[in-house]
């Protein structure tokens, strides 16, 4: 590296980059320097964890010659909890993460920031920390108290037109110097491009996993997306069902309908998501969940299934008594044992990955039982035949649409 003082120059923009940037990297460190963008698009590109390539390369940086103490990215997420993530390495600790929250106090925080200018200006902004008025950013005074001397803070804009960012810090008393930017301004197009495909990749796991549940979502990206494809699971089944949701909402507005179903799910999704269940279908106030056979399954799936509708019946009447709820409501959930199968259904270019078969249509017959017989769980004999209490029997039913009765139980007195 030169010995020359360390400058405060402003490069270019990221999208400005032209292959002009490698003229400015030391003949000596041009082979290291392309040997780092090569691991980014290989090894760093498929890394488990996003903070392992920010580790990588600030290690790889820093043999370089480049005096890299602290670097982070801030990378915005398609995500229902929080609006992006930051990922934090540093020399002394390693990496950590931040998850950035939907809302204002984020939006307040981003103003502050030394990212509000460069995602205003495109320009990457170099701060000598020691000529740097403590109140310009909110980062400043943290920055300093840790002994940095240098920050440079780098837009990244995606082709998606997602605005994210890197920054890098250091405790070197020269600061980043002519050639340092040369090797960064190098490599951060290549970051940038390694860090929005797995960006995006991490974007279509979590929206599919969101949409359509953790198994279909897992199917889908394996390449089960042609019309007609069929897969079959042997699971227990559990259907639930709002009584008298047309009439209750009758009266609410769009907005207290909505918050009421959530406050409904709410209820009883994280019980079945604890017992292993995968809830793959919300059909308005209905609810279609599986709990998969283990390989040598001897009642496991039909266990944790009955447990969690237990549980989630628990959690509609406290909900209930704590008038959570515009006005009491009232559920059934009926409990199937058999094959549910996703198959691909549409046509042209609109397919929709759904649950069918007859055992996935004979459990929502079944929950239509549960208002006739003022029960609010129960289960079909296929279902008890796994079991390991002793169920009551309730008489054999007619099912719509199926041909012969079914026996139907409800939980013993110990159950």
């Amino acid at each position: 590296m030169s010995d020359q003082p360390r400058l405060n120059s402003a490069p270019t923009p990221t999208a400005a980059a032209d292959g002009s940037e490698a003229s400015d990297i030391p003949i000596g460190l041009f082979r290291d320097c392309v040997a780092l963008r090569d691991w980014l698009l290989s090894e760093g590109a498929r890394l488990p964890e996003s903070g392992d390539l920010l580790a990588g390369m600030a290690e790889r940086l820093n043999d370089l010659g480049v005096p890299v103490d602290r670097a982070t990215t801030a990378i915005d997420a398609l995500h229902s909890d929080y609006s992006g993530v930051g990922r934090f390495w540093t020399r002394e600790d390693g990496v950590s993460f931040r998850l950035f929250p939907h809302g204002e106090a984020s939006e307040q925080a981003l103003a502050r920031s030394p990212f509000a200018q460069v995602f205003a200006t495109g320009q990457w902004l170099i701060l000598d920390l020691r000529e740097t008025p403590d109140d310009l950013y909110s980062i400043v005074p943290e920055l300093k108290g840790a002994g940095y001397t240098h920050y440079i803070t780098v837009p990244l804009f995606f082709t998606n037109g997602t605005r994210n960012g890197v920054t890098f810090a250091t405790r070197d008393p020269r600061g980043f110097g002519d050639d340092d930017l040369a090797i960064l301004r190098f490599i951060v197009p290549t970051l940038s491009a390694v860090m929005e495909m797995r960006g995006l990749n991490a974007r279509l796991d979590h929206v599919l996993r969101v949409y359509v549940g953790d198994g279909p979502h897992q199917a889908i990206l394996a390449g089960f997306i042609r019309r007609g494809q069929v897969e079959r699971i042997r699971s227990a089944i559990l259907f639930a069902d709002m009584r008298g949701y047309t009439h209750l909402t009758d009266a609410l507005t769009p907005e207290a309908s909505v918050e009421l179903l959530n406050t409904y799910f709410d209820c009883l999704v994280p019980p079945i998501e604890s017992e292993g269940g995968e809830v793959l279908k919300y059909m308005g106030d209905g609810l279609l969940a599986i709990f998969r056979e283990s390989g040598d399954d001897l009642g496991g799936a039909a266990q944790g299934a009955l447990t969690a509708a237990q549980a989630a019946l628990r959690r509609v009447e406290e909900a209930n008594r704590a008038g959570r709820f515009p006005t009491r409501i009232e559920i059934g959930i009926a409990l199937h044992h058999g094959e549910a199968a996703y198959g691909n259904v549409g046509s042209g270019a609109r397919l929709d990955f759904t649950v069918i078969g007859r055992d996935v249509n004979l459990a929502s017959r079944l929950a239509k039982l549960n208002k006739v017989l003022s029960e609010p769980l129960l289960m079909s004999k296929p279902f008890v035949d796994f079991l390991w209490g002793d169920p009551e029997l309730l008489g054999t039913h007619p099912l719509d649409g199926i041909a012969e009765e079914m026996a139907i139980y409800r939980p013993g007195k110990g159950g």
